[in-house]
């Protein structure tokens, strides 16, 4: 594996982001070289073979380009986390795009007709809607970061009242009167902690935000 230089310090990072953003062509090759470990480390996932690791490298290196030149830091989310979604999808639709080469005639066989009497083809329904990645890290490391802020922040009642009230770990959200059962507790108790727990959670996503 080839040497790259170590990662940007998040100030350091910061700035050149910033700098990049008012026009400094200069600051988008530092973030392009101090980001090269990073997609060294994503494409070793996917070259098994050493002959094909210069291949991933590169096709690696231009999904980090386009993440450099579209990030968005007013979004709240770190440039390595949008640079590595970046990285691995520019990697995956090279390995996709060869696997479609090499098998282009099963690809295209029919498989099926539909009400109509017109044939389905296997590659047509391998076909993957478009989705906006940075809306999507988005909201992850919104997800993340609520989550850590209700272990740090709330007590244990606060944090498993909130757990069945908006369904995190079953999916099923149960009322304020099933949880006051629960817990053998008044339904308008209930409702005073998760208004507690609710406000603890907002400022310190606040904070968060105010920081990032």
């Amino acid at each position: 594996m080839k040497a790259f230089p170590k990662p940007l310090a998040a100030e350091e990072e910061a700035k050149a982001v910033a700098a990049l953003q008012n026009g400094d062509r200069q600051a988008r090759d530092v973030l392009i070289r101090h980001n090269l470990r990073l997609v060294a480390h994503i494409a070793k996932k996917y070259g098994f073979p050493e002959r094909d690791m210069d291949d991933y490298l590169s096709i690696g290196i231009i999904g980090l380009i386009k993440a450099i030149d579209t990030f968005d830091n007013t979004k709240g989310i770190r440039l390595a986390t949008y640079a590595s979604r970046c990285i691995e999808n520019e990697i995956l639709m090279a390995i996709r795009g060869n696997k479609k080469q090499n098998r282009e005639v099963y690809l295209n066989d029919s498989i099926n007709s539909d009400k109509e009497g017109k044939e389905i083809h296997l590659l047509d329904i391998m076909e993957e809607p478009q989705e906006d990645l940075s809306e999507r890290l988005v909201m992850e490391d919104d997800v993340r970061a609520l989550r850590k802020a209700m272990k740090e922040q709330l007590s244990p009642r606060e944090y498993e009242i909130l757990q069945l009230r908006y369904g995190f770990t079953t999916g099923r959200e149960y009322t304020q009167r099933e949880v006051a059962g629960k817990f053998g507790i008044s339904r308008s108790y209930v409702s005073r902690i998760e208004k507690k727990a609710i406000a603890k959670l907002r400022s310190a996503l606040e904070e968060r935000n105010r920081r990032t």
